[in-house]
């Protein structure tokens, strides 16, 4: 070891976050999300990225500008240098979800080892979403809230009954691992969700978009706007600006917007035809593709005529 004299270091707070550690926010209408435990902000962020970088990082003196190029340019680790540990309840569908981001550490509750919680997710009448005529796994727009009303009714009977019918396993002493096997996907399940902030804004990149179901979207958002903008402010102005606000293109769509600036609207729709994407129905419609029907979304953000 060397005689350099290294000063002590306080541990890195955030008085934001630490005003509402441990306080739920309510989610959908029995579930919640809460704070238990952090480390590091927006100083361990850069503080992390100095050490790496070293001399390069002098010509970004500033902790924003900083924070902002390493967003930018997807210098990821950085961020890893935070992490955050949540305590949740969601209802198990929801949770089907949230699992598949394996880049976390998880502890859930059990219902083997405990009895299941006993709350579900309810619907009210005018909450009912129609299936997508143009994606299989999505929805737009709601039935009727009329018929929606017996529907809601009809989900409160099969709520009640299985929870009657898994009680009645219980009391007649039927393990727990095996009474609980019909219980429905809507019953609220528990967990302990710790994850870096790197892989934290991917979550949310995905679960906060428009297309992402309604329900983790919401559980997504109050952990973004609620939570980590309080933690790490910084950071998340630079994640709106450059991730979840942004517009990315293709080599094809570059191409394609160049021509289009150009006034060569009829040079853009030849090369479109010539990667398939304008194909015509019998009734000369334009046929499904996903890729230009994307394209054709970025342009209307950006207030630009499309050109076929």
């Amino acid at each position: 070891m060397d005689d350099r004299i290294f000063e002590k270091l306080e541990p890195v707070r955030s008085n934001e976050l630490d005003e509402i550690l441990g306080l739920p926010f309510k989610v959908l209408d029995d579930g919640f999300i809460r704070v238990i435990d952090y480390m590091g902000s927006d100083q361990s962020i850069v503080q992390a990225a100095r050490v790496s970088y070293g001399k390069g990082t002098k010509k970004i003196n500033e902790d924003r500008g900083l924070i902002r190029y390493l967003m930018r340019h997807r210098h990821t680790t950085p961020f890893e240098m935070c992490e955050i540990k949540f305590h949740l309840r969601v209802p198990m569908d929801c949770w089907r979800q949230w699992i598949r981001h394996r880049t976390a550490n998880v502890n859930e509750y059990s219902t083997r080892y405990s009895l299941a919680i006993d709350a579900t997710q309810t619907t009210k009448p005018n909450e009912w979403r129609l299936q997508s005529k143009s994606n299989k796994q999505g929805s737009e727009g709601y039935i009727d809230p009329e018929i929606g009303k017996s529907f809601s009714d009809e989900e409160i009977k099969l709520q009640n009954l299985t929870r009657e019918i898994y009680n009645k396993r219980i009391e007649a002493g039927i393990a727990r691992e095996q009474a609980r096997k019909d219980l429905l996907l809507s019953t609220y399940t528990e967990a302990y969700w710790k994850i870096d902030l790197h892989n934290l804004l991917h979550f949310l990149s995905l679960r906060m978009d428009s297309h992402a179901q309604l329900e983790i979207r919401t559980y997504a958002q109050v952990i973004g706007e609620q939570i980590v903008k309080r933690w790490v402010p910084l950071t998340w102005e630079a994640f709106e600006d450059y991730v979840l606000n942004s517009v990315t293109f293709s080599r094809l769509e570059l191409e394609l917007l160049e021509l289009i600036f150009n006034n060569s609207s009829h040079k853009a729709i030849e090369k479109a035809k010539m990667y398939n994407w304008l194909g015509r129905k019998e009734d000369g419609s334009l046929k499904k593709n996903l890729e230009r029907i994307e394209f054709e979304e970025k342009l209307k953000k950006m207030n630009i005529t499309i050109p076929w």
